[in-house]
């Protein structure tokens, strides 16, 4: 019994010493794994680059300045119309630079087309439309109510837009320029430059509302001075030689008011009217550069300009077109032409200025 207790004792021992063995192994390393000693941690990590220092937010960049598509209907080539375009163009390029382009096109003369110009400009929502000479004007105010509508070389806004009592402002999204001279002043021009003449005849074209309305006017001033007046109309330049032939055997003089198709059928007049020894007085100086002696006469340039003006201030906001009345010329000149006048034999006061071209 005692050598079995011993014994265990013995066993008990053995087992301590090897736990204890274990205990200092697993604290230790053997020698023959050398010890690592972790390397300092690098100041900036690859994986994950230093903070940079915080930058100023940048500042955002401002807004680019508003663009505009400007649509230009212009009724026929002639030069009066031509240079309202030009002006209008110019004026609108030294108030906005590069930010304005043009779609400019030109209807040759034919209404319908001014309607098929116009809806054109408004499928593409042009910001702006001119509109050169009544039927472009009426094509674009049949055509839209909201692009804003401005006109050149008008004569009569009322008259063209059928507007009873006109107060010199159509509202809504319609304004413009007007091109009217003093049509009592052109009478008595005739007056003073043909102080004989008993006979006159009125050729304007039919189609053109605003001609109507010149012809109308001048022709009561003429017979409030004694003189005979009868109109002569015409529908379109195919018909405008034959009328121009009855004129001539009735009249003395020939008025012209500031009426397209006799501008862009000039030489046709002329071919009859000097040949036949009969002076022209014309409503501008297109035409009279043409076919005419002399005109009381506006600076189309100048209002086409003062058109592009006025299309400046809408477009940037400066101004309401609902409240912006017709704008007219501010000056009139008094102009003839030198070679048909020599050619006629008709005298021109000192006070008149060469037409020139």
């Amino acid at each position: 019994m005692k050598k079995l207790i011993a014994l265990l004792l013995a066993l008990v021992m053995v087992l301590g010493l090897v736990a204890c063995a274990s205990t200092e192994t697993a604290q230790e390393p053997a020698a023959s794994e050398p010890v690592e000693t972790p390397a300092e941690a690098p100041a900036e990590s690859a994986e994950t680059p230093a903070e940079e220092p915080a930058e100023a937010p940048a500042e955002e960049p401002a807004e680019a300045a508003d663009a505009f598509v400007v649509g230009i209907c212009q009724l026929v080539e002639h030069p009066a119309l031509d240079a309202a375009t030009q002006g209008f163009k110019d004026a609108l390029v030294e108030a906005l630079g590069d930010r304005v382009t043009f779609d400019e096109q030109n209807a040759a003369g034919d209404s319908n087309t001014c309607s098929t110009i116009v809806n054109s400009f408004v499928s593409k929502n042009v910001d702006l439309i001119l509109a050169n000479a009544t039927a472009a004007l009426q094509a674009a105010a049949s055509a839209t109510m909201d692009i804003p509508i401005l006109g050149t070389s008008i004569t009569e806004y009322g008259v063209a837009l059928g507007i009873d009592g006109f107060d010199g402002t159509v509202g809504g999204n319609i304004s413009g320029t007007s091109d009217l001279a003093p049509l009592d002043e052109q009478a008595n021009m005739l007056v003073e430059l043909f102080p004989d003449a008993k006979n006159v005849a009125l050729i304007y074209c039919s189609a053109e509302a605003n001609s109507q309305y010149q012809v109308d006017v001048v022709k009561a001033e003429l017979e409030a001075k004694g003189l005979t007046a009868e109109l002569y109309s015409f529908s379109d330049s195919n018909d405008l030689a034959a009328v121009a032939n009855a004129a001539c055997a009735f009249a003395d003089v020939i008025y012209v008011p500031t009426d397209n198709t006799v501008a862009s059928s000039a030489d046709i007049l002329d071919g009859v009217a000097r040949p036949a020894g009969i002076p022209v007085i014309a409503g501008e100086e297109g035409i009279c550069a043409g076919c005419g002696v002399a005109t009381l006469s506006i600076s189309y340039y100048d209002l086409g300009y003062q058109t592009g003006v006025m299309a400046a201030q809408i477009l940037t906001g400066e101004a309401d077109i609902s409240t912006m009345p017709v704008a007219y010329a501010p000056q009139f000149t008094k102009k003839y032409n030198p070679v048909i006048c020599d050619e006629l034999g008709v005298t021109i006061p000192e006070d008149y200025v060469a037409v020139e071209g």
